[in-house]
């Protein structure tokens, strides 16, 4: 009983560390889709998005959720191609633009995220406001 309960404990505290070094939630590496996406907020991994999500994105840059984020040709088909090859790869019937409107993102946050911890982040988006790269490798600024 005792090594199933330190296994499971052992999983608990592997978990994060697990996804941040899974290619789903690795923080964004390259160059170009890192200096782009982070001029005007966090980077977020690909993984956290199916490549549909990335596309319809990466197509409507004059409307980037209200603000104007065109690129030129050349950097927005790199970043494009970026995250197509590092999203995640699951089947979505009705692929999200907003990671805060996926499924397991508001059933972690919505009972796990205190009053206190929203009110710190400002918005459910600023994930680094909790999640910083100590804790979850795959929000990390290197």
């Amino acid at each position: 009983m005792k090594k199933v309960i330190l296994t499971l404990a052992l999983l608990v505290v592997a978990t994060p560390a697990a996804l941040a070094d899974g290619k789903s939630y690795a923080p964004i590496r390259d160059k170009i889709t890192k200096t782009e996406c982070s001029a005007c907020h966090m980077a977020f991994p690909a993984g956290l998005l199916p490549a549909a999500s990335w596309k319809k994105i990466m197509l409507n840059l004059s409307d980037h959720f209200g603000e104007d984020a065109t690129l030129d040709e050349k950097t927005t088909k790199h970043i494009t191609n970026y995250f197509i090859k590092k999203s995640d790869k699951g089947k979505f019937r009705n692929p999200a633009l907003r990671i805060t409107e996926l499924r397991w993102f508001v059933n972690e946050h919505n009972h796990e995220v205190s009053r206190k911890a929203k009110k710190k982040a400002g918005t459910m988006s600023n994930c680094k406001a909790c999640h910083s790269g100590a804790d979850r490798g795959y929000f990390d600024d290197d």
